[in-house]
């Protein structure tokens, strides 16, 4: 933990350890305190933050009892894009700014999609973890076919969110020659046009990647129903939120041969308990669990690092930006 002396803002960063030590995180060019911890229990909130007029989070919970403690806070920088962390009703009518970091895991993002998509779509770790058995000395020739290996030139690409990362991940899947069907809502009678309905691109896809938010409606947008619909036996990437899925109906379509295989780097808990469902499945070939690190280049961190700060600074200037909740 570090501090300032006191001065007209007060900032307390609740969890500095969600960004990495050697990314530097300048001051603000105001006059400030700013008080670090690693990481902050809930229950240690209030305390830590009984003076704060700025608190920066990326994860730790901000409820409303916890707002209505703090008479002092005017502003709460997230240093991440989701906001489900803070009660956003409560910050609301107490007139608290909640900002947030937009768009800087543009890149960062798609590639980590696009990776996990070829390295299930060409069985890379099934020929890694049989090359380190000893499967290719015990070949008769120059290679071995035991995983299956298909190109992604051609097949289709389902992408469920065509936000700005959704967007992206599909402008790599047309440069790798994937037709990209742009999901309708699921439910929806009608669908813009360039979209295609929901049960119709479930049942033409043969990779499906997630890329809309958690809310009410998108709970467990994909489960054992959806997974029926998948008559190309997709794969299905999930690096949006935990809970879109259905974790155990997963592990079902998994087992069953639903669907091929399935790259997530989010979960329902983070971390996981030993008894989550997808611990069960880290060891099969058809599955890749990464520890949400999609959004972590350092080049990503970097941009979310300035634009974290700027939104503080633009905030104690009269103009706050990436203003979530109006």
């Amino acid at each position: 933990m570090d501090s300032e002396p006191s001065a007209e803002h007060n900032i307390v960063f609740l969890d500095r350890a969600t960004v990495p030590g050697d990314v530097i995180l300048r001051r603000p060019d105001f006059p400030h305190s700013w008080t670090d911890f690693a990481r902050t229990r809930p229950e240690e909130v209030v305390s830590r933050c009984r003076d704060a007029t700025i608190i920066i989070l990326n994860k730790v919970p901000l409820t409303g009892p916890m707002i209505d403690a703090l008479p002092n806070l005017v502003m709460v920088a997230v240093a991440a894009t989701g906001t489900n962390c803070v009660d956003l009703d409560a910050a609301r009518a107490r007139g608290v700014i909640v900002a947030n970091v937009r768009n800087y895991a543009t890149t960062t993002v798609p590639e980590h999609v696009l990776a996990l998509i070829l390295a299930l779509r060409r069985s890379l770790p099934a020929y890694r973890r049989t090359v380190s058995e000893g499967a290719w000395q015990k070949a008769d020739q120059f290679c071995y076919f035991d995983h299956p290996i298909h190109d992604l030139a051609g097949s289709n690409l389902m992408i469920v969110g065509a936000g700005s990362i959704g967007s992206a991940v599909a402008r790599l899947g047309q440069a790798l020659g994937m037709k990209v069907l742009l999901s309708g809502r699921k439910g929806a009678g009608q669908v813009p046009d360039g979209y295609t309905p929901f049960t119709d691109a479930l049942a033409q896809a043969d990779v499906i990647s997630l890329h809309c938010p958690l809310t009410n409606a998108t709970r467990n947008l994909i489960g054992a129903p959806e997974f029926a619909l998948m008559a190309r036996k997709p794969l299905l990437i999930n690096v949006a939120r935990g809970g879109l899925v259905d974790e155990k109906a997963l592990v079902s379509a998994l087992e069953s041969g639903a669907i091929a295989g399935a790259g997530f780097d989010v979960a329902t808990q983070e971390p996981p308990p030993n008894d989550h469902p997808f611990m069960a499945l880290t060891g099969r070939d058809n599955f890749i669990l990464t520890p949400h690190v999609a959004w972590s280049s350092r080049e990503a961190i970097g941009l979310l690092a300035e634009q974290l700060i700027g939104n503080i600074e633009a905030f104690a200037m009269g103009q706050p930006r990436n203003v979530v909740g109006r």
